[in-house]
């Protein structure tokens, strides 16, 4: 039998080597929490208030599955059980794809 404890490790929300991809990350965060009103609003404007609410209800099942999918192609397989919010989903995201080679300038 082991006796050893398991030490279970959580790996913290990396950080963005630049300032450039901090900024895309907090607009991506952002766009994921209220982007769904800007498009309502927008269609609203646009054209009718009865088709805006549509697009606002729909919009919650498009912005859910673009962040479920945000969320389990960046955040290692061990983390996923924990909620993360949408700027640390961002960092994740951006961290694992686009941000990698970039140096500290």
């Amino acid at each position: 039998m082991n006796t050893e404890p398991f030490t279970f490790h959580i790996d913290p929300t990396p950080t963005l080597p630049t300032r450039w991809c901090r900024f895309i990350a907090r607009l991506l965060g952002w766009v994921l929490s209220y982007g769904n009103y800007g498009i309502a609003l927008l269609v609203w404007w646009q054209t009718d208030w009865f088709i805006a609410i549509g697009i606002f209800l729909l919009g919650f099942i498009l912005f859910g599955i673009l962040r479920s999918k945000l969320h389990n192609d960046s955040i290692p397989l061990a983390q996923r059980e924990y909620p993360y919010e949408d700027v640390a989903i961002a960092t994740w995201y951006l961290s694992r794809n686009y941000c990698i080679n970039l140096s500290n300038n």
